[in-house]
């Protein structure tokens, strides 16, 4: 079987221009990075009432589910039937290309390239927001070197540094200054409140307001402190103003793919940017956009953040599985699940099953099952899902885009088509005016199937301490936990029941707009794993990368 570098290398790319012809674009309205890569200028003006699906998936597993793939397949699919379409896909972090994740461009035959440029610097975007983070604690330290006149408390300093890579050893330090010292740790990137803001400003005007909206510190009355305060967001404004242009892109069928932004949805919001998906909004029939991990974490926050942001909510969900990561649910150990269970796929289903209830009851979202098919599914297996999922009232499609492109997901987007026809009932999962505890609460106990949540001693300090402060009270929540339960518990695999979840910490986003909730075992800085990915990535005698993708 052909590696995705190579089926990568098979393909002769479009110039970039020629794939903004079929968006209705002229290269005066790009900024070109090469023949491949472009970033487009401005969001045109034109009244579109284009069709958004997004895809998310069940609970992820080592087995792997393919929702960046089947984003990219779909796509394909639809322009093959004669949609007008583009995908609208996050960025990939240096953290999980170098650790254990790999690349997120997709896979096989269902890529967005060029894959390796993508995958690593592509056009910056990341480093300008991790600059534009790292500016913004620089000038808080300095503020305080220099007399702190604003009488920042060092204990209650809301911001931190970040780096785009996984490194553990940066989770806590020790900042030792010429007239002062005090604790600190960094984020990674994709975590940072700079990512998020990026990725639900509108305009660039409203990116630099909510830039200086951004909660620094407290002072020794507990008085709260912002970045505009210490004139930080004007300069942060300016080191992001050209990232913040969507990245035009091509699949390996050239369809355009615009690739902006990219908070991890396991501790942010996990969505691509407003002003990527606005602009395909405006320049397609149909846009298919992906939310980060399963649909507990993604589509609940592409539900509740993003679509809240864009003022648009999804007209059909698309919800991602394979066999293989169903019995991986049911128990069966990884080096098992080419073999035939299907007890083991029936006990399995439940998480699958969960998701597809959360999505059709607690937001109204029309449902379509794409099922990634593996060489080692049986028919009996594969018979057996459909019977589970057809007792669901929605369809499943067995999809082999991987191995076929565009061809292999025809079937899901025909269904796709008809799903998206029908009236949107599609709602919030609460009430945007509920408490802070409500809100968190009717995550739990709705979508998660808690029965109740257990706040840290810290996390009702600070949620008493931010609930003082404006228009706190009537943001949405974003909930940091494990991508592999339903609970905070990442050991808790299948369809967690009448679990607590525990939140060990709150943190404000007060620029971005929403209230974070840390709950369990999960961490803002990742580590790598026992063998990286970064450990084969070697460049072959042609100068290309081998060993990641």
């Amino acid at each position: 079987m052909k590696s995705d570098l190579h089926i990568s290398q098979e393909k002769k790319l479009k110039n970039i221009s020629d794939i903004a012809k079929k968006i209705g674009l002229k290269k005066s309205d790009l900024f070109l990075y090469g023949e491949h890569i472009a970033k487009i200028k401005s969001i045109p003006k034109r009244t579109k009432n284009a069709k958004l699906i997004l895809v998310t998936a069940m609970s992820p597993t080592p087995a792997g589910e393919g929702k960046t793939t089947t984003t990219v397949g779909l796509s394909d699919a639809l322009q093959k039937i004669g949609k007008k379409t583009i995908a609208c896909l996050r960025e990939p972090s240096l953290g999980p290309v170098f650790g254990m994740k790999g690349g997120a461009t997709g896979g096989g035959y269902s890529q967005a390239l060029p894959m390796e440029e993508i995958n690593l610097h592509f056009t910056g975007d990341f480093h300008a927001i991790t600059s534009a983070n790292n500016l913004l604690v620089a000038m808080i330290d300095n503020h305080i070197f220099h007399g702190n006149k604003l009488g920042i408390d060092l204990k209650k300093i809301q911001v931190r540094r970040c780096l785009d890579m996984n490194d553990r050893s940066l989770r806590n330090i020790s900042q030792d200054g010429i007239r002062y010292s005090r604790e600190s740790k960094f984020d990674i990137s994709v975590a940072s409140e700079v990512m998020a803001i990026f990725c639900l400003a509108k305009n660039l005007d409203d990116l630099k307001k909510r830039l200086g909206e951004i909660l620094i510190a407290f002072d020794q009355k507990g008085k709260p402190i912002y970045a505009k305060q210490i004139k930080a967001h004007g300069a942060m404004t300016a080191l992001i103003k050209d990232a913040y242009k969507p990245n035009l892109v091509q699949s390996f069928y050239e369809t355009p793919v615009l690739i902006h932004g990219g908070p991890f949805a396991n501790i942010a919001h996990g969505c691509n940017s407003v002003v990527a998906t606005q602009m395909g909004l405006k320049l397609a029939d149909y846009v298919v956009t992906e939310a980060g991990f399963g649909a507990d974490l993604g589509a609940e926050k592409f539900m509740d953040i993003k679509s809240r942001a864009l003022g648009v909510k999804p007209d059909a969900v698309v919800i991602v599985a394979s066999i293989r990561a169903l019995k991986y649910h049911g128990g069966v150990e990884k080096k098992y699940l080419n073999r035939e269970n299907i007890d083991a796929l029936k006990t399995g289903f439940a998480n699958l099953q969960r998701h597809i209830q959360n999505c059709q009851k607690e937001f109204g979202l029309k449902v379509a099952v794409a099922v990634n098919r593996f060489k080692f599914d049986t028919q009996d297996e594969i018979n057996t899902l459909k019977n589970l999922i057809d007792e669901e009232d929605c369809q499943m499609y067995l999809c082999e885009h991987w191995e076929k492109g565009a061809e292999g997901a025809v079937n899901l987007a025909k269904g796709v088509v008809k799903l998206a026809q029908m009236p949107n009932k599609s709602h919030y999962a609460y009430n945007i005016n509920d408490s802070i505890i409500k809100k968190i609460e009717s995550i739990a106990t709705k979508l998660y199937k808690a029965k109740k949540v257990r706040f840290s001693a810290i996390a009702k300090r600070k949620l008493k301490e931010f609930e003082r402060l404006p228009k706190v009270k009537s943001m949405p929540v974003c909930i940091a936990k494990t991508q592999f339960s339903f609970s905070s518990d990442p050991s808790q695999l299948g369809a967690a029941l009448n679990h607590t979840l525990e939140v060990k910490d709150i943190d404000l986003k007060n620029g971005a707009g929403f209230i974070v909730a840390i709950c369990g075992p999960i961490m803002t800085m990742p580590g790598l794993p026992l063998k990286p990915a970064a450990e084969i990535i070697k460049l072959n005698s042609n100068g290309d990368l081998e060993g990641l993708f």
